[in-house]
């Protein structure tokens, strides 16, 4: 059970994004508050969408460019 406990802790991850990827952040989280009251961190909007790619099943077999994400994440929700 300890084992099981230890892989749900929180870890950090440092990112580098631009100028233009943390405004969208942080828009998502402005709307959010402002429609809802909810405070949300880019640090948790990162992590929900680690984990709707998780339930998409998309891995990084033959992953070679952002298009090629791009493209798995569309056929994925049916949008290619």
């Amino acid at each position: 059970m300890d084992s099981y406990l230890d892989q749900e802790k929180e870890q950090r991850v440092v990112t580098f994004l631009n100028r233009r990827e943390m405004d969208f952040l942080d828009k998502l989280g402005k709307d959010a508050l402002f429609s809802t009251g909810l405070k949300l961190s880019r640090s948790k909007l990162i992590a929900w969408l680690v984990d709707f790619m998780k339930e998409l099943h998309i891995n990084g077999q033959g992953l070679k460019s952002e298009k090629d994400l791009e493209s798995r994440i569309k056929r994925a929700l049916g949008k290619t």
